[in-house]
């Protein structure tokens, strides 16, 4: 291009533009004659060294070049995007629905599959579902449960305190006492949840796990109830006849407080889950302690109740027979697709 024959540089643009079949195309055009660096551009600078009279015959030619170029490209930057809009309605026209990619399915964590089990066992058997705060306050986390203020629960060692007062709770027990407090006998809950404790991280701990405890309360319960509870429970959930064993145990919200182990569901002779013993221990249990029950506004002298608790991440991993907890939270889409 030259300031000699404007005219003739005008047709070999308009020439170019026509030819351009691309928005790529379209760009390097633009770069090369319209940007700030192209040759139009340097026209202009070329135009400072011409004297006066020359300035008033090209300049004129010059701005209308531009002017000219300027709108033969945008109609046809315009021209290319309605025909690239075309050309995708076409595609899309004739779009087979019955044509997808595999789509990845989901299932529910092992948690939420035990969990919906166990609540459907307790209420075929008359037990309702109840929920508690996980932040709890001191009274019903220790106290309302009969802890004595120097049990070496209460300390840091143990329990994430947040303040003097409140703490994440340790155990689902909080949901009895609240219970008692708001309803009369007979009571028949369950509560399933999370509870934190200051613990190290291995393959058998874990600083949060999941609880599943029950409350029975109503007049002459015995310990022959319990049993017969939680018998039924395990023989529905492993879903073969389960013989339970009772150790005493201690518990400062029971009296008396009972050990329950369960015949292993997985042999006969003794295997790795159950340590070759032919046992699994499963579960505190008890009678209800009078000073519990007073605590949660009951008269101990005509109502009595039974309370146990298990560890619902050990449930889950006897269940699955899964040989780390850790697995439970790591999010592996390999592991949790076996569910």
């Amino acid at each position: 291009m030259n300031l000699q024959n404007l005219n003739q540089s005008k047709q070999d643009l308009i020439a170019k533009l026509q030819a351009v079949s691309s928005e790529a195309d379209l760009e390097i055009f633009r770069l090369e004659y319209l940007s700030r660096q192209g040759s139009i551009a340097q026209l202009f600078e070329t135009l400072k060294t011409l004297d006066g009279e020359q300035k008033r015959l090209v300049g004129p030619q010059l701005n209308e070049l531009k002017k000219e170029i300027q709108q033969l490209f945008d109609d046809k930057k315009e021209k290319l995007f309605q025909q690239k809009i075309h050309a995708q309605e076409e595609k899309q026209k004739y779009f087979d629905v019955t044509i997808s990619k595999p789509v990845a399915k989901g299932s529910l964590h092992p948690y939420t599959q035990i969990t919906e089990q166990i609540q459907n066992i307790f209420i075929s058997m008359g037990f309702a579902v109840a929920d508690g705060p996980e932040l709890e306050t001191e009274f019903f986390n220790f106290t309302a449960l009969n802890v004595a203020k120097d049990h070496p629960a209460r300390q840091d060692s143990d329990t994430f305190w947040i303040d003097t007062q409140h703490l994440l709770r340790t155990q689902t027990s909080t949901v009895q006492i609240r219970t008692m407090q708001t309803q009369k006998p007979p009571i028949a809950i369950i509560a399933p949840g999370r509870t934190m404790r200051n613990e190290a991280t291995d393959a058998s701990h874990d600083f949060m796990f999941m609880q599943f405890e029950g409350m029975y309360i109503a007049e002459k319960v015995s310990i022959s109830n319990l049993l017969a509870t939680l018998k039924s429970f395990l023989t529905q959930l492993f879903e073969k006849e389960i013989t339970i064993r009772v150790r005493p145990g201690y518990f400062p919200f029971v009296e008396p407080g009972l050990e329950i182990d369960a015949s292993c569901p997985f042999c006969t002779g003794g295997c790795s889950v159950c340590k070759r013993t032919g046992w699994i221990e499963l579960m505190g249990a008890g009678l209800i302690h009078p000073e519990v029950l007073k605590h949660g506004g009951i008269d101990p002298t005509k109502y009595s109740g039974f309370a146990f608790g298990f560890g619902l991440t050990r449930l889950t991993m006897l269940k699955y027979q899964i040989p780390d907890i850790r697995l439970l939270h790591s999010s592996n889409i390999q592991f949790l697709q076996q569910f």
